[in-house]
């Protein structure tokens, strides 16, 4: 038997992250080492950069490099809208629309009662913190339509209800959507929040 390298080592942990397994690990690593001076050598320098320096922001939740991330440091952004997500994959799909122009909240995931996750597991209290420090007029729920992303917009509705504006994404046919592939959940939603053709 063959004993084991540093390549094996690098595939079996390449092949831990999300969407590769160990075949695709096995291509990215074979593609890696043969670009091993325009990929390899510089991706694991950002990889100990990054190791070293990322951490999440003490304000939203966000991953950035400072204790404070660039978002939450904009001031243009301080417009007193507030975007609620699960968790930080969700706030990096808003900012690649470049659509919304307020701050985030980061919750950090969603309420369960199978799982033991209460308010004060997630970032629930900061955002009641920040909706009253920060001047904030409007909270968007951007949370996953699940049964678990539904009860902590409900809950998180009941606390801030009177205090500030809340409103959530709209729901429905996704553009380039066919009526065929969708399940009854999605058309019910978008049946129920059409809007008139003008």
């Amino acid at each position: 038997m063959s004993e084991r390298t540093d390549i094996d080592a690098l595939i079996d942990l390449m092949a831990r992250l999300p969407g590769l397994g160990p075949r695709s690990a096995r291509r990215a690593v074979l593609h890696l080492i043969r670009k091993r001076a325009l990929l390899l050598t510089p991706l694991a320098d950002l990889m100990q950069t990054v190791a070293a320096t990322a951490r999440e922001c003490l304000n939203c939740g966000n991953i950035g490099t400072g204790d404070i991330c660039t978002i939450c440091a904009d001031e243009k952004r301080a417009n007193g809208l507030l975007c609620v997500v699960e968790d930080v994959a969700d706030l990096w799909a808003m900012e690649r629309s470049a659509t919304f122009k307020g701050r985030y909240h980061v919750l950090g995931g969603t309420l369960s009662a199978l799982d033991s996750v209460g308010p004060e597991e997630l970032r629930i209290p900061r955002l009641i913190h920040r909706v009253d420090a920060e001047e904030i007029t409007e909270v968007i729920l951007a949370l996953n339509v699940t049964v678990d992303g539904q009860t902590t917009a409900h809950y998180i509705t009941d606390q801030l209800e009177g205090r500030v504006t809340l409103s959530s994404l709209a729901q429905g046919v996704p553009i380039g959507g066919e009526l065929d592939y969708l399940d009854d959940g999605t058309i019910t939603a978008a049946l129920n929040a059409r809007k008139r053709i003008e």
